[in-house]
């Protein structure tokens, strides 16, 4: 709010506030101290677009560095491609001097090893990680649990419009596993000619339909915000899966008129988000709709 309310551009404001998210104590869905994968390594994924260039930046299982926000800002704007994972995106942020740093907390460590040994023998658990890891991944692979990303859109002052997507990704994940969040079109999509779009959630859903830019599709073809949101759900609901999740969408278009709302199982979820446009001393925190499977047709 700082840098908006300051005449500065929301590409800073998008990094300035995912970097407090990727940093703060007890969220164990972004950056440090988040949940790791079967191994117990952590694994970040981020992105973000500049939607005056509709330029942007990634990386996926990023690892040892506090802020891949920061990272994928860099990728974007200081090498040709626009993705980098793994080894590749670690050597990057290396090369740049991004933050590195310890992501497991002890209560982390303690979770994850907890969860493991619940699964499995004492002969497993010394061996850990034993061969295929295949078979605990499917034991982790309930969709509810693939929750917490965090994301943030921003208009500033001159008209410009950035989003950017930071996350450690589903807890227990099998190791490389990728979500939406650095995935733009999926997860991620800024166009000031049409508004913003990100989503939360079960990350594999929005993959295959590339909700993100779907939305603003649907903007461009005339259809409201709240039209282009819910023909977005509708599109996710039309999969054929067994692995079903909760997905939450976010998104405002040019005039910042936004809409919240999420594809849930079933009708207890949260679907909060936080909110501030000009005239507002701080911001708001507002409810989404929540839409249960069975709505549609």
């Amino acid at each position: 709010m700082s840098i908006v309310k300051a005449g500065g551009h929301a590409l800073d404001a998008v990094e300035a506030g995912l970097r407090l998210v990727e940093t703060a104590p007890d969220v164990h869905s972004v950056g440090q101290d988040a949940w790791p994968n079967l191994l117990g390594e952590h694994e970040l994924d981020a992105s973000i677009m500049d939607g005056r260039t509709l330029e942007t930046g990634a990386v996926g299982a990023l690892h040892g560095y506090l802020h891949p926000i920061s990272v994928a800002r860099a990728v974007m704007a200081g090498l040709p491609h626009v993705f980098l994972v793994g080894a590749g995106a670690a050597r990057f942020a290396q090369e740049i001097g991004a933050e590195a740093g310890d992501l497991m907390s002890e209560i982390v460590r303690s979770t994850w090893a907890d969860w493991v040994r619940q699964r499995t023998t004492p002969e497993q658990w010394e061996r850990w990680p034993v061969q295929p890891l295949a078979p605990w991944a499917r034991m982790s692979a309930d969709p509810e649990t693939a929750h917490g990303t965090v994301c943030l859109m921003v208009r500033d002052q001159h008209g410009d419009i950035a989003s950017g997507v930071s996350t450690s990704g589903w807890a227990w994940k099998y190791p490389g596993r990728i979500g939406d969040s650095p995935i733009i079109g999926a997860g991620n999509h800024a166009d000031n000619r049409y508004g913003a779009a990100s989503c939360t959630g079960f990350g594999e859903m929005t993959i295959r339909s590339g909700t993100a830019r779907s939305v603003l599709l649907y903007v461009k073809m005339g259809l409201s915000v709240v039209e282009a949101v819910s023909t977005a759900l509708q599109d996710l609901h039309d999969l054929t899966w067994s692995y079903r999740g909760g997905v939450t969408i976010y998104a405002f278009d040019s005039e910042e008129r936004p809409y919240v709302a999420r594809y849930n199982r079933s009708v207890e979820a949260d679907c909060s988000y936080r909110i501030w446009q000009d005239g507002m001393a701080i911001h708001e925190t507002r409810q989404g709709i929540v839409v249960q499977s069975s709505a549609f047709s």
